[in-house]
C-alpha cells in the first residue's frame, strides 16, 4: 500500500497558491482568445483573397498566414502544453532542439540538392 503524506498549507501559502491559479487560468483564457483572434483574421484574409479584395493578393496571404500558424504553434507549446512552468526545461531543450534539426536538414537539403 502506498503511504500518503498530507502536508497542511498555512493561509498565506493557501492565498499564494490561489493567486498563482487564478494568473494561471487567466493567461489560458488570454492566450485562448488571441489564438481565436488570430484565427478570425487568418480566415477573414482568406475570404477577402477569394472575394478579389484588393491588398489581398496570394503573395500578402499566404507569408502572412504562415506566420500565424508559428505563433499559434509556438503559444500552443508555451501555454497550453504548460512550458510555461517550472521543471520543463529538459523536454523544452528537446523540442526545441527538434525544431531548430528539423527546420535546418530540410534547407541543408533543398540548398545541396538546388546549388
Amino acid at each position: 500500500m502506498a503511504d500518503i503524506q498530507i502536508i497542511k498549507r498555512s493561509p498565506a501559502e493557501q492565498s499564494l497558491a490561489q493567486r498563482r491559479a487564478k494568473e494561471a487560468m487567466r493567461n489560458q483564457v488570454a492566450m485562448f482568445s488571441l489564438m481565436i483572434f488570430l484565427t478570425l483574421i487568418s480566415f477573414s484574409m482568406v475570404v477577402a483573397h477569394l472575394s478579389d479584395v484588393v491588398g489581398f493578393s496570394k503573395f500578402f496571404v499566404i507569408p502572412t498566414l504562415f506566420l500565424f500558424a508559428a505563433v499559434q504553434v509556438g503559444l500552443q507549446l508555451y501555454y497550453f502544453m504548460h512550458m510555461s512552468e517550472k521543471g520543463h526545461g529538459i523536454p523544452q531543450m528537446f523540442m526545441f532542439t527538434g525544431a531548430v534539426l528539423g527546420f535546418l536538414i530540410p534547407l541543408t537539403f533543398v540548398t545541396i540538392v538546388w546549388w
